[in-house]
Protein backbone atom coordinates (compact mmCIF):
# COMPACT_ATOMS: atom_id res chain seq x y z
CA UNK A 1 0.00 0.00 0.00
CA UNK A 2 2.60 2.53 1.05
CA UNK A 3 4.72 1.71 -1.95
CA UNK A 4 1.92 2.56 -4.33
CA UNK A 5 0.82 5.71 -2.52
CA UNK A 6 4.31 7.15 -2.33
CA UNK A 7 4.80 6.71 -6.04
CA UNK A 8 1.52 8.10 -7.34
CA UNK A 9 2.81 11.69 -7.69
CA UNK A 10 5.41 10.40 -10.10
CA UNK A 11 2.84 10.08 -12.82
CA UNK A 12 -0.35 11.90 -11.63
CA UNK A 13 -0.94 15.47 -12.65
CA UNK A 14 -0.10 18.10 -10.02
CA UNK A 15 -3.71 19.30 -10.37
CA UNK A 16 -4.78 16.42 -8.05
CA UNK A 17 -4.33 15.68 -4.36
CA UNK A 18 -4.30 12.15 -2.89
CA UNK A 19 -5.75 11.17 0.46
CA UNK A 20 -8.36 9.12 2.36
CA UNK A 21 -9.06 6.83 -0.56
CA UNK A 22 -9.86 9.77 -2.83
CA UNK A 23 -8.27 11.81 -5.59
CA UNK A 24 -9.22 15.44 -5.02
CA UNK A 25 -8.97 18.10 -7.72
CA UNK A 26 -7.53 21.51 -6.91
CA UNK A 27 -11.00 22.96 -7.62
CA UNK A 28 -12.30 21.01 -4.55
CA UNK A 29 -14.25 18.40 -6.55
CA UNK A 30 -13.29 14.79 -5.88
CA UNK A 31 -13.20 11.34 -7.49
CA UNK A 32 -13.98 8.39 -5.23
CA UNK A 33 -12.42 4.94 -5.69
CA UNK A 34 -14.12 2.29 -3.53
CA UNK A 35 -11.55 -0.31 -4.59
CA UNK A 36 -8.61 2.04 -4.14
CA UNK A 37 -6.61 -0.39 -2.07
CA UNK A 38 -5.81 -2.58 -5.11
CA UNK A 39 -7.96 -1.65 -8.08
CA UNK A 40 -6.25 1.61 -8.96
CA UNK A 41 -2.96 -0.06 -9.82
CA UNK A 42 -4.70 -2.58 -12.05
CA UNK A 43 -6.71 -0.07 -13.99
CA UNK A 44 -4.16 2.66 -14.46
CA UNK A 45 -0.67 1.24 -14.19
CA UNK A 46 1.14 0.64 -17.48
CA UNK A 47 4.32 -1.23 -18.36
CA UNK A 48 6.24 2.03 -18.66
CA UNK A 49 5.42 2.85 -15.03
CA UNK A 50 6.71 -0.38 -13.52
CA UNK A 51 9.94 1.22 -12.40
CA UNK A 52 7.89 3.62 -10.23
CA UNK A 53 5.61 0.92 -8.79
CA UNK A 54 7.55 -1.67 -6.76
CA UNK A 55 4.33 -3.35 -5.61
CA UNK A 56 2.48 -3.14 -8.93
CA UNK A 57 2.72 -6.86 -9.69
CA UNK A 58 1.33 -7.83 -6.30
CA UNK A 59 -1.49 -5.34 -6.60
CA UNK A 60 -2.36 -6.60 -10.08
CA UNK A 61 -2.41 -10.20 -8.91
CA UNK A 62 -4.65 -9.49 -5.95
CA UNK A 63 -7.15 -7.35 -7.85
CA UNK A 64 -7.54 -9.21 -11.12
CA UNK A 65 -11.06 -10.32 -11.79
CA UNK A 66 -11.84 -14.01 -11.26
CA UNK A 67 -11.03 -16.07 -14.31
CA UNK A 68 -9.13 -13.25 -15.99
CA UNK A 69 -5.73 -15.02 -15.74
CA UNK A 70 -2.56 -14.11 -13.90
CA UNK A 71 -1.40 -11.57 -16.49
CA UNK A 72 -4.23 -9.22 -17.57
CA UNK A 73 -1.99 -7.31 -20.01
CA UNK A 74 -0.95 -10.33 -22.16
CA UNK A 75 -3.41 -12.07 -24.46
CA UNK A 76 -3.70 -15.73 -23.42
CA UNK A 77 -3.67 -17.05 -27.00
CA UNK A 78 -0.52 -15.09 -27.81
CA UNK A 79 1.13 -16.38 -24.64
CA UNK A 80 0.16 -19.96 -25.54
CA UNK A 81 1.63 -19.67 -29.06
CA UNK A 82 4.98 -18.37 -27.83
CA UNK A 83 5.32 -21.28 -25.43
CA UNK A 84 5.10 -24.04 -28.04
CA UNK A 85 7.32 -25.25 -30.88
CA UNK A 86 5.72 -27.77 -33.25
CA UNK A 87 3.05 -28.28 -30.63
CA UNK A 88 5.56 -29.02 -27.84
CA UNK A 89 5.42 -26.90 -24.68
CA UNK A 90 8.70 -25.01 -24.21
CA UNK A 91 8.02 -23.71 -20.69
CA UNK A 92 9.56 -26.63 -18.83
CA UNK A 93 12.33 -28.26 -20.84
CA UNK A 94 13.90 -31.27 -19.15
CA UNK A 95 17.19 -33.08 -18.92
CA UNK A 96 17.09 -35.73 -21.70
CA UNK A 97 17.50 -38.54 -19.17
CA UNK A 98 14.17 -37.59 -17.61
CA UNK A 99 12.51 -38.24 -20.98
CA UNK A 100 13.95 -41.75 -21.32
CA UNK A 101 11.88 -44.85 -22.09
CA UNK A 102 11.96 -47.95 -19.88
CA UNK A 103 14.35 -49.66 -22.33
CA UNK A 104 16.61 -46.61 -22.77
CA UNK A 105 20.30 -46.79 -21.92
CA UNK A 106 22.97 -44.12 -21.57
CA UNK A 107 26.74 -44.28 -21.81
CA UNK A 108 29.35 -41.55 -21.64
CA UNK A 109 31.64 -41.09 -24.62
CA UNK A 110 34.11 -38.20 -24.70
CA UNK A 111 32.01 -36.13 -22.31
CA UNK A 112 28.68 -36.77 -24.05
CA UNK A 113 25.95 -38.97 -22.56
CA UNK A 114 24.73 -40.94 -25.56
CA UNK A 115 21.23 -42.39 -25.51
CA UNK A 116 20.92 -45.83 -27.08
CA UNK A 117 18.82 -48.98 -27.12
CA UNK A 118 19.92 -52.57 -27.56
CA UNK A 119 17.89 -55.59 -28.63
CA UNK A 120 19.29 -59.09 -28.52
CA UNK A 121 18.19 -62.31 -30.17
CA UNK A 122 17.43 -63.79 -26.75
CA UNK A 123 14.87 -61.03 -26.17
CA UNK A 124 13.08 -61.66 -29.45
CA UNK A 125 13.21 -65.39 -30.24
CA UNK A 126 10.49 -66.14 -27.72
CA UNK A 127 8.21 -63.47 -29.18
CA UNK A 128 8.75 -63.82 -32.94
CA UNK A 129 8.14 -66.76 -35.29
CA UNK A 130 11.12 -69.07 -35.49
CA UNK A 131 13.19 -68.67 -38.66
CA UNK A 132 14.87 -71.68 -40.25
CA UNK A 133 17.35 -69.54 -42.21
CA UNK A 134 21.02 -69.74 -41.19
CA UNK A 135 21.88 -67.13 -38.56
CA UNK A 136 24.29 -64.34 -39.42
CA UNK A 137 25.85 -63.89 -35.99
CA UNK A 138 26.99 -60.31 -36.65
CA UNK A 139 25.72 -57.32 -34.65
CA UNK A 140 24.01 -54.40 -36.35
CA UNK A 141 24.39 -50.70 -35.56
CA UNK A 142 21.60 -48.41 -36.77
CA UNK A 143 22.34 -44.78 -37.68
CA UNK A 144 19.37 -42.43 -37.97
CA UNK A 145 19.03 -39.45 -40.31
CA UNK A 146 18.70 -35.70 -39.76
CA UNK A 147 15.89 -34.79 -37.37
CA UNK A 148 15.28 -38.42 -36.40
CA UNK A 149 16.35 -40.56 -33.46
CA UNK A 150 16.35 -44.10 -32.11
CA UNK A 151 12.55 -43.90 -32.37
CA UNK A 152 12.70 -44.21 -36.17
CA UNK A 153 14.15 -47.74 -35.84
CA UNK A 154 11.64 -48.96 -33.26
CA UNK A 155 9.60 -50.99 -35.77
CA UNK A 156 12.50 -53.07 -37.07
CA UNK A 157 15.01 -53.50 -34.23
CA UNK A 158 13.50 -56.70 -32.84
CA UNK A 159 13.07 -58.19 -36.29
CA UNK A 160 16.67 -57.49 -37.25
CA UNK A 161 17.91 -59.01 -34.00
CA UNK A 162 15.95 -62.16 -34.76
CA UNK A 163 17.26 -62.64 -38.32
CA UNK A 164 20.87 -62.01 -37.29
CA UNK A 165 20.72 -63.97 -34.02
CA UNK A 166 22.80 -61.16 -32.58
CA UNK A 167 22.54 -57.74 -30.97
CA UNK A 168 21.05 -54.70 -32.69
CA UNK A 169 21.97 -51.27 -31.32
CA UNK A 170 20.65 -47.84 -32.26
CA UNK A 171 21.95 -44.61 -30.75
CA UNK A 172 21.03 -40.94 -30.90
CA UNK A 173 23.70 -38.84 -32.53
CA UNK A 174 24.55 -35.60 -30.67
CA UNK A 175 21.91 -32.87 -31.28
CA UNK A 176 19.18 -35.48 -31.75
CA UNK A 177 16.98 -37.74 -29.66
CA UNK A 178 17.82 -37.96 -25.97
CA UNK A 179 21.60 -37.69 -26.18
CA UNK A 180 22.84 -34.88 -23.94
CA UNK A 181 23.13 -31.41 -25.47
CA UNK A 182 26.65 -30.11 -24.97
CA UNK A 183 27.79 -26.53 -25.41
CA UNK A 184 30.45 -27.09 -28.06
CA UNK A 185 32.31 -23.88 -27.15
CA UNK A 186 32.66 -24.93 -23.52
CA UNK A 187 33.41 -28.50 -24.55
CA UNK A 188 36.21 -27.46 -26.90
CA UNK A 189 37.70 -25.03 -24.38
CA UNK A 190 38.83 -27.93 -22.19
CA UNK A 191 42.06 -29.74 -22.87
CA UNK A 192 45.41 -28.79 -24.31
CA UNK A 193 46.51 -28.44 -27.91
CA UNK A 194 47.56 -32.08 -27.92
CA UNK A 195 44.37 -33.35 -26.30
CA UNK A 196 41.83 -30.96 -27.75
CA UNK A 197 38.33 -32.52 -27.62
CA UNK A 198 36.32 -33.16 -30.76
CA UNK A 199 33.32 -31.04 -31.57
CA UNK A 200 30.48 -33.34 -30.43
CA UNK A 201 28.38 -32.24 -33.39
CA UNK A 202 31.02 -33.02 -36.00
CA UNK A 203 31.11 -35.94 -38.42
CA UNK A 204 34.36 -37.13 -36.85
CA UNK A 205 32.65 -37.48 -33.47
CA UNK A 206 29.75 -39.49 -34.94
CA UNK A 207 32.22 -41.78 -36.70
CA UNK A 208 34.22 -42.42 -33.52
CA UNK A 209 31.01 -42.97 -31.56
CA UNK A 210 29.95 -45.57 -34.12
CA UNK A 211 33.25 -47.41 -33.79
CA UNK A 212 32.99 -47.11 -30.00
CA UNK A 213 29.68 -48.98 -30.06
CA UNK A 214 31.27 -51.82 -32.02
CA UNK A 215 33.65 -52.20 -29.08
CA UNK A 216 30.71 -51.73 -26.71
CA UNK A 217 29.05 -54.77 -28.31
CA UNK A 218 32.31 -56.70 -27.85
CA UNK A 219 32.48 -57.44 -31.57
CA UNK A 220 35.31 -57.42 -34.05
CA UNK A 221 33.00 -56.35 -36.87
CA UNK A 222 29.51 -54.98 -37.24
CA UNK A 223 26.98 -54.32 -39.98
CA UNK A 224 26.20 -50.62 -40.31
CA UNK A 225 22.71 -49.55 -41.40
CA UNK A 226 22.45 -45.85 -42.14
CA UNK A 227 19.30 -43.97 -43.09
CA UNK A 228 19.44 -40.72 -45.08
CA UNK A 229 22.19 -38.56 -43.50
CA UNK A 230 23.06 -41.54 -41.30
CA UNK A 231 24.38 -43.19 -44.47
CA UNK A 232 27.11 -40.56 -44.53
CA UNK A 233 28.16 -41.62 -41.04
CA UNK A 234 28.14 -45.28 -42.10
CA UNK A 235 30.31 -44.70 -45.17
CA UNK A 236 32.74 -42.42 -43.31
CA UNK A 237 32.99 -45.03 -40.55
CA UNK A 238 33.95 -47.60 -43.18
CA UNK A 239 36.74 -45.39 -44.53
CA UNK A 240 37.94 -44.71 -40.98
CA UNK A 241 38.16 -48.42 -40.08
CA UNK A 242 37.24 -50.72 -42.99
CA UNK A 243 38.43 -53.78 -41.07
CA UNK A 244 35.64 -53.19 -38.47
CA UNK A 245 32.77 -52.98 -40.96
CA UNK A 246 31.28 -56.27 -42.18
CA UNK A 247 28.69 -54.73 -44.51
CA UNK A 248 26.94 -51.45 -45.32
CA UNK A 249 23.19 -51.08 -45.72
CA UNK A 250 22.28 -47.61 -46.97
CA UNK A 251 18.59 -46.69 -46.69
CA UNK A 252 17.43 -43.73 -48.79
CA UNK A 253 21.04 -42.51 -48.62
CA UNK A 254 21.50 -38.73 -48.56
CA UNK A 255 24.80 -39.08 -50.39
CA UNK A 256 25.14 -37.16 -53.63
CA UNK A 257 26.02 -39.72 -56.27
CA UNK A 258 28.53 -38.77 -58.98
CA UNK A 259 27.13 -38.21 -62.46
CA UNK A 260 28.24 -40.52 -65.28
CA UNK A 261 30.50 -38.86 -67.82
CA UNK A 262 31.14 -40.23 -71.26
CA UNK A 263 34.11 -38.90 -73.21
CA UNK A 264 32.56 -39.51 -76.59
CA UNK A 265 34.23 -36.50 -78.14
CA UNK A 266 37.68 -37.92 -77.47
CA UNK A 267 36.80 -41.12 -79.27
CA UNK A 268 35.44 -39.19 -82.22
CA UNK A 269 38.63 -37.15 -82.47
CA UNK A 270 40.72 -40.31 -82.68
CA UNK A 271 38.65 -41.63 -85.55
CA UNK A 272 38.91 -38.38 -87.39
CA UNK A 273 42.72 -38.35 -87.08
CA UNK A 274 42.96 -41.87 -88.51
CA UNK A 275 40.85 -41.04 -91.49
CA UNK A 276 42.86 -37.92 -92.25
CA UNK A 277 46.21 -39.66 -92.09
CA UNK A 278 44.96 -42.41 -94.37
CA UNK A 279 44.09 -39.99 -97.17
CA UNK A 280 47.08 -39.81 -99.56
CA UNK A 281 45.49 -37.57 -102.18
CA UNK A 282 47.61 -34.53 -103.12
CA UNK A 283 44.41 -32.51 -103.50
CA UNK A 284 43.79 -32.82 -99.77
CA UNK A 285 47.23 -31.60 -98.57
CA UNK A 286 45.96 -28.08 -98.00
CA UNK A 287 42.94 -29.41 -96.15
CA UNK A 288 45.10 -31.58 -93.89
CA UNK A 289 47.35 -28.65 -93.00
CA UNK A 290 44.35 -26.45 -92.29
CA UNK A 291 42.85 -29.10 -89.98
CA UNK A 292 46.14 -29.43 -88.09
CA UNK A 293 46.38 -25.65 -87.70
CA UNK A 294 42.79 -25.55 -86.48
CA UNK A 295 43.50 -28.29 -83.92
CA UNK A 296 46.56 -26.40 -82.61
CA UNK A 297 44.52 -23.21 -82.25
CA UNK A 298 41.68 -25.15 -80.60
CA UNK A 299 44.07 -26.75 -78.11
CA UNK A 300 45.66 -23.38 -77.32
CA UNK A 301 42.23 -21.79 -76.78
CA UNK A 302 41.11 -24.73 -74.63
CA UNK A 303 44.20 -24.43 -72.44
CA UNK A 304 43.53 -20.72 -71.92
CA UNK A 305 39.88 -21.38 -71.06
CA UNK A 306 40.89 -24.14 -68.63
CA UNK A 307 43.43 -21.85 -66.96
CA UNK A 308 40.80 -19.11 -66.56
CA UNK A 309 38.31 -21.69 -65.33
CA UNK A 310 40.75 -22.95 -62.70
CA UNK A 311 41.39 -19.40 -61.52
CA UNK A 312 37.65 -18.67 -61.34
CA UNK A 313 37.08 -21.97 -59.57
CA UNK A 314 39.67 -21.00 -56.99
CA UNK A 315 37.93 -17.66 -56.47
CA UNK A 316 34.55 -19.37 -56.18
CA UNK A 317 35.96 -21.86 -53.68
CA UNK A 318 37.25 -18.97 -51.55
CA UNK A 319 33.90 -17.16 -51.74
CA UNK A 320 32.03 -20.37 -50.99
CA UNK A 321 34.27 -21.05 -48.00
CA UNK A 322 33.77 -17.50 -46.72
CA UNK A 323 30.02 -17.81 -47.21
CA UNK A 324 29.89 -21.04 -45.20
CA UNK A 325 31.95 -19.54 -42.39
CA UNK A 326 29.66 -16.52 -42.17
CA UNK A 327 26.60 -18.77 -42.26
CA UNK A 328 28.07 -20.95 -39.51
CA UNK A 329 28.68 -17.90 -37.34
CA UNK A 330 25.10 -16.74 -37.88
CA UNK A 331 23.72 -20.17 -37.03
CA UNK A 332 25.59 -20.21 -33.71
CA UNK A 333 24.28 -16.76 -32.77
CA UNK A 334 21.07 -15.96 -30.90
CA UNK A 335 19.50 -15.03 -34.22
CA UNK A 336 20.44 -18.41 -35.68
CA UNK A 337 18.91 -20.29 -32.74
CA UNK A 338 15.73 -18.24 -33.10
CA UNK A 339 15.68 -19.06 -36.81
CA UNK A 340 16.04 -22.77 -36.04
CA UNK A 341 13.09 -22.58 -33.66
CA UNK A 342 10.96 -20.82 -36.26
CA UNK A 343 11.80 -23.37 -38.95
CA UNK A 344 11.08 -26.36 -36.70
CA UNK A 345 7.81 -24.79 -35.58
CA UNK A 346 6.78 -24.04 -39.15
CA UNK A 347 7.93 -27.17 -40.99
CA UNK A 348 8.80 -29.82 -38.36
CA UNK A 349 5.68 -31.97 -38.36
CA UNK A 350 4.97 -31.19 -42.02
CA UNK A 351 8.39 -32.61 -42.97
CA UNK A 352 7.58 -35.89 -41.21
CA UNK A 353 4.36 -36.26 -43.20
CA UNK A 354 6.13 -35.24 -46.40
CA UNK A 355 8.66 -38.06 -45.90
CA UNK A 356 5.95 -40.72 -46.10
CA UNK A 357 4.39 -41.96 -49.32
CA UNK A 358 1.01 -42.10 -47.57
CA UNK A 359 0.89 -39.24 -45.09
CA UNK A 360 -2.38 -40.60 -43.67
CA UNK A 361 -0.33 -43.30 -41.95
CA UNK A 362 1.47 -40.65 -39.89
CA UNK A 363 -0.53 -40.89 -36.69
CA UNK A 364 -0.18 -39.13 -33.36
CA UNK A 365 2.23 -41.79 -32.08
CA UNK A 366 4.64 -41.05 -34.95
CA UNK A 367 4.43 -37.28 -34.45
CA UNK A 368 4.99 -37.67 -30.71
CA UNK A 369 8.04 -39.85 -31.36
CA UNK A 370 9.63 -37.28 -33.65
CA UNK A 371 8.79 -34.23 -31.52
CA UNK A 372 9.65 -35.70 -28.11
CA UNK A 373 13.29 -34.46 -28.31
CA UNK A 374 11.93 -30.89 -28.50
CA UNK A 375 11.23 -31.25 -24.77
CA UNK A 376 14.97 -31.61 -24.02
CA UNK A 377 16.96 -28.68 -22.67
CA UNK A 378 19.14 -26.96 -25.23
CA UNK A 379 17.71 -28.77 -28.27
CA UNK A 380 17.56 -25.59 -30.35
CA UNK A 381 21.15 -24.45 -29.74
CA UNK A 382 22.46 -27.98 -30.30
CA UNK A 383 20.65 -28.25 -33.63
CA UNK A 384 22.12 -24.91 -34.72
CA UNK A 385 25.62 -26.04 -33.74
CA UNK A 386 25.14 -29.35 -35.54
CA UNK A 387 24.17 -27.54 -38.74
CA UNK A 388 27.20 -25.25 -38.43
CA UNK A 389 29.48 -28.26 -37.86
CA UNK A 390 28.03 -29.94 -40.96
CA UNK A 391 28.91 -26.88 -43.06
CA UNK A 392 32.43 -26.89 -41.59
CA UNK A 393 32.82 -30.59 -42.47
CA UNK A 394 31.80 -29.98 -46.09
CA UNK A 395 34.29 -27.13 -46.29
CA UNK A 396 37.20 -28.86 -44.54
CA UNK A 397 38.82 -30.37 -47.63
CA UNK A 398 41.05 -32.46 -45.37
CA UNK A 399 40.10 -35.68 -47.17
CA UNK A 400 39.11 -36.50 -50.74
CA UNK A 401 35.35 -36.21 -51.35
CA UNK A 402 33.36 -39.40 -50.95
CA UNK A 403 32.38 -39.36 -54.60
CA UNK A 404 36.01 -40.09 -55.49
CA UNK A 405 36.37 -42.93 -52.98
CA UNK A 406 33.35 -45.13 -53.66
CA UNK A 407 35.49 -47.50 -55.73
CA UNK A 408 37.52 -48.26 -52.58
CA UNK A 409 34.57 -49.90 -50.81
CA UNK A 410 35.09 -53.66 -50.84
CA UNK A 411 32.56 -54.92 -48.27
CA UNK A 412 29.04 -56.05 -49.25
CA UNK A 413 26.77 -53.06 -49.83
CA UNK A 414 22.97 -52.93 -50.04
CA UNK A 415 21.10 -49.79 -51.07
CA UNK A 416 17.37 -49.59 -50.31
CA UNK A 417 15.13 -46.77 -51.49
CA UNK A 418 11.48 -45.96 -52.05
CA UNK A 419 10.26 -45.33 -55.57
CA UNK A 420 8.32 -42.27 -54.36
CA UNK A 421 10.98 -40.71 -52.15
CA UNK A 422 10.45 -36.95 -52.40
CA UNK A 423 13.44 -36.02 -50.24
CA UNK A 424 16.22 -38.11 -51.82
CA UNK A 425 15.00 -39.29 -55.25
CA UNK A 426 15.33 -42.94 -56.19
CA UNK A 427 17.47 -42.05 -59.22
CA UNK A 428 20.20 -40.82 -56.86
CA UNK A 429 20.27 -44.21 -55.15
CA UNK A 430 20.52 -45.86 -58.56
CA UNK A 431 23.53 -43.72 -59.47
CA UNK A 432 25.11 -44.49 -56.12
CA UNK A 433 24.73 -48.22 -56.69
CA UNK A 434 26.52 -47.83 -60.02
CA UNK A 435 29.36 -45.92 -58.34
CA UNK A 436 29.94 -48.56 -55.61
CA UNK A 437 31.37 -51.77 -57.14
CA UNK A 438 29.31 -54.88 -56.51
CA UNK A 439 26.56 -53.09 -54.59
CA UNK A 440 22.96 -54.27 -54.66
CA UNK A 441 20.01 -51.95 -55.24
CA UNK A 442 16.49 -52.61 -54.03
CA UNK A 443 13.59 -50.26 -54.82
CA UNK A 444 10.36 -50.61 -52.84
CA UNK A 445 7.18 -49.59 -54.62
CA UNK A 446 4.70 -47.13 -53.11
CA UNK A 447 7.24 -46.06 -50.50
CA UNK A 448 8.67 -42.71 -49.50
CA UNK A 449 11.81 -41.68 -47.61
CA UNK A 450 11.32 -44.06 -44.65
CA UNK A 451 11.20 -47.69 -45.88
CA UNK A 452 12.02 -49.05 -42.41
CA UNK A 453 8.96 -47.30 -40.98
CA UNK A 454 6.52 -47.33 -43.86
CA UNK A 455 7.21 -50.79 -45.37
CA UNK A 456 8.48 -52.83 -42.45
CA UNK A 457 7.84 -56.31 -43.89
CA UNK A 458 9.43 -55.56 -47.26
CA UNK A 459 12.38 -53.83 -45.65
CA UNK A 460 13.16 -56.66 -43.23
CA UNK A 461 12.76 -59.24 -46.01
CA UNK A 462 15.20 -57.38 -48.25
CA UNK A 463 17.78 -57.05 -45.48
CA UNK A 464 17.45 -60.72 -44.57
CA UNK A 465 17.96 -61.87 -48.17
CA UNK A 466 20.97 -59.61 -48.55
CA UNK A 467 22.61 -60.81 -45.34
CA UNK A 468 21.95 -64.46 -46.12
CA UNK A 469 23.49 -63.99 -49.54
CA UNK A 470 26.52 -62.18 -48.13
CA UNK A 471 27.16 -64.26 -45.00
CA UNK A 472 24.82 -67.24 -44.85
CA UNK A 473 25.60 -69.09 -48.12
CA UNK A 474 22.02 -68.47 -49.16
CA UNK A 475 21.15 -68.54 -52.87
CA UNK A 476 18.53 -66.11 -54.04
CA UNK A 477 17.62 -64.13 -57.18
CA UNK A 478 19.37 -60.89 -58.09
CA UNK A 479 18.57 -58.00 -55.78
CA UNK A 480 18.31 -55.65 -58.72
CA UNK A 481 14.66 -56.57 -59.20
CA UNK A 482 11.92 -54.25 -57.99
CA UNK A 483 9.29 -55.26 -55.49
Amino acid sequence: MSGILLQQPAFLSPNYNIGDGKITRKDSTSLSFPDWQGGFAVRYAKASYNRFLPHCAAAASSSAAPGSGSDPWLDSQTRQRTRKIAGVDQDELLDPKLLADPDSCFCEFKGVHIHHKVYTAENTLSQLPHSTSPKIGLPIILLHGFGASVFSWSRVMKRLAEITASKVLAFDRPAFGLTSRVDSFMHLSHGTEDTKPLNPYSMAFSVLATLHFIDFLEAEKAILVGHSAGSLVAVNSYFEAPERIAALILVAPAILAPSAFYNAAEGNNGGRDTRTEGDGSNSNVFKKNFVKLFEILLKFTTDIINAIGQRLKGMMDVLNSLYKKVLSAILCSAFGVTLIRMLIDKFGTAAVRFAWYNSKQVNEHVIDGYTKPLRAKGWDKALAEFTAATLAYEDSGSKPPLSKRFHEISCPVLIVTGDSDRIVPAWNAERLSQAIPGSCLKVIKHCGHLPHEEKVEEFVSIVEMFLQRAFGNYEEPSLQSVI
